[in-house]
């Protein structure tokens, strides 16, 4: 088992991204692995991996995951750890009336790695997901960060209750609480927010033609929440926010308003700088799984493969992130191929 697990690992690290690809990397680097390996009965074949894997508890999986990144990676402490779900599209097998599968993840923004992530099943969905996977990680001194999904009360005490601070985004699904809001900024713009304790701050990029102008007032004014009909429940809530966002590419002018509720006092600039980590997770993971390790075209979904390929993938992108060399993570994984000492640096680099 620890063989085949390694070898998959490895296997992902130098471009595999199927059973046969991983088969190919363990039979081409053989005499290399037995150095470290047993390999009492040979490589395995990739039937033997996809057996293996697609039998494998998938839930037990994600947990060594966590259990390891929590040993091995230090956290920086105050980062935005940002939580969002992801579909793995090829994993869906209409023949049999299976669904897509869907993952939620943790990403550490400053540190550039995935904590951890939690699957769902046909009869769960998020908002269940998202407190079992804070459940097993540890993200004290972190500021969590969730879209409309997660804007739950209990969701907001399990992240105080594990020490760490939220911001989460208001949208439909608390459409009660998203109105208050509206309703407040939208009085405090008519008074100008005078006598009001808040902060504001303003950015403004500039690329390739295109300007982003990005807006973001935050009130902690206790007169503020004496005005909120749905306050309760939420733990430790403090600040209300409003974020705007101006972009504009040639003629083209759109805008954009969000709410965020957050658990501490802190200056906006600080706010608006959350909300762009927030993101970083749909760029720095989401698309790097898509782009460079196939994800969405991967059409391995036997048994719980997807779930422990998705691992797989997370081991070898924490990996790749933590090589300093300017290269891409494209190029990174070619050269593992190629070069069995940047394989073993990426493998032993802590």
């Amino acid at each position: 088992m620890l063989d085949i697990i390694i070898i998959a690992i490895c296997g992902a690290l130098c471009g595999a991204d199927s059973w046969v690809g991983i088969e190919t990397v363990g039979k081409t680097k053989e005499a290399w692995f037995r150095q470290f390996l047993e390999l009492e009965h040979g490589i395995p074949s990739h039937d033997t991996f996809g057996d293996v894997f697609a039998k494998m508890d998938s839930d037990a999986f994600q947990k060594r995951f966590i259990r390891w990144v929590e040993r091995v990676f230090r956290v920086t402490k105050g980062q935005v750890v940002a939580i969002d779900g992801k579909s793995l599209r090829g994993s869906r097998d209409r023949a049999i009336g299976k669904e897509a599968i869907h993952l939620v993840s943790a990403w550490a923004s400053a540190n550039g790695i995935v904590l951890g992530q939690r699957n769902t099943d046909a009869k769960s969905n998020e908002i269940t997901a998202i407190p079992e996977l804070l459940e097993l990680l540890n993200v004290s001194g972190c500021i969590v960060t969730i879209d409309a999904m997660g804007c739950q009360t209990k969701i907001a005490q399990q992240i105080r209750a594990g020490k760490a601070d939220y911001l989460l985004r208001v949208k439909d699904n608390q459409s009660h609480l998203k109105q208050d809001l509206a309703e407040w900024f939208r009085y405090g713009d008519e008074q100008r927010f005078a006598n009001m304790q808040m902060d504001f701050h303003r950015t403004t990029h500039k690329t390739s033609g295109r300007v982003e102008i990005r807006q973001c007032w935050v009130v902690f004014d206790p007169v503020a929440f004496e005005y909120l009909r749905h306050y309760d429940g939420w733990a430790d809530l403090h600040s209300i926010i409003r974020v705007e966002r101006e972009r504009r590419d040639g003629r083209s002018i759109t805008h954009d308003t969000a709410y965020y509720i957050r658990s501490l006092t802190t200056d906006a600039a600080m706010i608006l700088d959350a909300t762009q980590h927030h993101w970083a997770i749909e760029n720095s993971f989401h698309w790097v799984l898509d782009v460079t390790f196939g994800e969405d075209d991967s059409r391995i979904r036997d048994g719980e493969s997807a779930e422990n390929m998705a691992v797989l993938r997370a081991v070898a992108l924490n990996l790749l992130k933590q090589d300093s060399s300017k290269s891409s993570l494209r190029q990174k994984r070619f050269r593992a191929a190629m070069d069995n000492d940047f394989l073993l640096q990426l493998l032993t680099q802590f």
